[in-house]
């Protein structure tokens, strides 16, 4: 067994390939290939994926494809989507793919078929919706829901907020639903105020119904309620729960007949396909929610049956590990144009950091390579007027996924024309530039004197060569989202094989957890315990001044 991965036959071509290219112009390679989009782009059901304006050529897409044979990905991709336990710090298998399985093939996890689960839960989900969109489902002054507050944080709540704000344009006015994550008591003050008691209906998310964050919003809901109403189970009418932990939501006050199942199967930053998104089906209905896990499931079935060679996510990750390891480019764009997919880069930053944010491989030996970039970005029509000029002419390159559609949401005169008019340029400006002499053939027309071409010249020069990937799907709706969130995830998973990578715990997250807890007692019994000297300063100065 090779001791890392950088020992690799392909791994090492690959470093040699990147030394080969890193004086090599994207403008050069285009001039030299008129085929290029056709062989460096590749479609999906709905999903064109251009990945030609890339620093790649055919020699680094072979020893790519070879360095996933090496890594046996597609043996790995296989066992993911069968139910062994490849999160094996946890001892857990990895199904989110399961959740969507839309032809219920069966998938045995411990000698049950979670597909049969799968469906049973999605079938509670489906009449829970048409109770409450219906308005057969009373509060307790006998109206009819009006609100839905989805309490939850991390993967309980930037999926199902992400897909809802993504998909508003679809939703009827039958629900309003909001969302509360932040401790910040601000937050939920504001949603509240904005609610009524008799008309609203909690979701209170979370696997264990202990988080902190989580749990502290929801005793806040609760004593909302009842300053509003004594009524004896008022709490049962208007609490809803996504949890495995039956004795903690029964004593919280909700029925066990609605509380909603979650499986260890399924990590939080995958979870939207289950009944953490159960406010997506709320809000947009039940058979949009299924729209969402049909493009999903498209995907699935083309990661899994396409060719490597012409399998998107496989590209996607190989890509991100080309261009991070490799090129050492320690960060990543996500660049949506359509506004519907503002949360997007805030989704795919949990996504990817959260899974792929680690150094030391399966066998937990330090990793001697960069693993996963920093991700970031926002609607691109704003980060044009924003952080664009650093990336076209700061000192650091970062690569970039433009994601556009063809169609919009909403037709609104020449809107879609203009962005996608700027989607385009930006793409082609990243990968050519302006030489120096192309600016000064351009202000030698314009009548500058060559006094003043000469101070300006190097400040208005692009060098280009910033490399891109381009999507885009038919439009932004239910199942295009399904197959684009879907695209990402095997993405993550890709690199995680490929970077030797257990992709599917989260120790990070969970040492801060457990610190915070310790240091909320001791802020609330008055008493710093033994601290460093910042962490001990910060916290009497900050008891001092309460």
């Amino acid at each position: 067994m090779v001791a890392s991965r950088s020992q690799l036959a392909s791994w090492q071509s690959l470093e040699k390939r990147a030394q080969e290219l890193q004086n090599t112009h994207l403008k050069t390679l285009f001039a030299n290939d008129d085929a290029r989009f056709n062989t460096f782009s590749v479609q999906a059901p709905g999903i064109l994926f251009d990945y030609s304006k890339q620093l790649i050529n055919q020699p680094v897409k072979d020893d790519l494809l070879r360095l996933a044979e090496e890594c046996e990905l597609a043996q790995w991709r296989d066992k993911m989507f069968a139910g062994e336990k490849i999160n094996f710090t946890e001892q857990r298998a990895v199904l989110h793919s399961a959740l969507r399985n839309r032809d219920q093939s069966a998938i045995i996890v411990d000698g049950e078929n979670v597909s049969e689960q799968v469906e049973t839960e999605l079938e509670k989900m489906r009449a829970f919706v048409a109770k409450v969109r219906s308005g057969e489902w009373l509060g307790f002054s006998g109206k009819a829901i009006r609100h839905v507050v989805s309490i939850g944080v991390g993967g309980s709540n930037l999926g199902p907020q992400m897909a809802t704000e993504a998909l508003a344009s679809f939703a009827d006015d039958t629900l309003d639903v909001h969302y509360v994550s932040n401790a910040d008591g601000v937050q939920i003050a504001k949603v509240l105020d904005a609610v009524d008691p008799e008309t609203t209906l909690f979701v209170i998310s979370s696997k264990t119904f202990t988080t902190s964050e989580t749990m502290t919003n929801a005793q806040t809901a609760v004593q909302w309620l009842q300053d509003a109403t004594s009524e004896a189970g008022a709490i049962a009418k208007h609490f809803v729960a996504v949890s495995t932990n039956l004795e903690k939501t029964s004593a919280f006050g909700i029925a066990p007949e609605n509380v909603f199942t979650m499986w260890d199967w399924v990590g939080g930053r995958f979870s939207m396909w289950s009944a953490i998104g159960l406010p997506i089906a709320l809000y947009l209905g039940f058979d949009a929610f299924i729209e969402l896990l049909e493009g999903a499931f498209e995907i699935d079935q083309h990661f899994k049956n396409q060719p490597m060679a012409n399998n998107i996510p496989v590209l996607m990750g190989l890509l991100s590990v080309w261009n991070t390891t490799f090129l050492d480019h320690k960060a990543q764009a996500i660049l949506p144009y359509d506004q519907a997919l503002h949360m997007l880069p805030a989704y795919l930053q949990q996504g990817e950091m959260e899974s792929n944010g680690k150094s030391v491989n399966f066998s937990g030996s330090r990793v001697n390579y960069t693993t996963v970039p920093l991700i970031w970005g926002m609607t691109g029509i704003n980060g044009q007027h924003a952080f664009y000029q650093y990336l076209h002419q700061g000192t650091t390159i970062v690569p970039a996924d433009f994601i556009g559609s063809i169609k919009p949401q909403v037709e609104v005169g020449e809107h879609h024309r203009v962005l996608m008019s700027n989607f385009f340029a930006q793409t082609e400006a990243m990968m050519n530039g302006v030489s120096a002499e192309q600016i000064r053939d351009e202000l030698k027309a314009k009548g500058i004197s060559s006094e003043e071409i000469d101070q300006l010249v190097a400040h208005k020069v692009h060098q280009g060569n910033r490399p891109t990937s381009s999507i885009l799907l038919d439009t932004v709706d239910a199942r295009g989202l399904g197959r684009l969130i879907a695209l990402y995830e095997h993405k993550i998973f890709v690199q995680g094989i490929i970077l030797e990578i257990c992709s599917f715990d989260q120790w990070g997250v969970e040492l801060g957890k457990g610190l915070a807890k310790s240091i909320e007692a001791e802020l609330s019994d008055g008493q710093v315990g033994d601290h460093d000297s910042s962490t001990a300063g910060l916290m009497n100065y900050y008891q001092s001044k309460r």
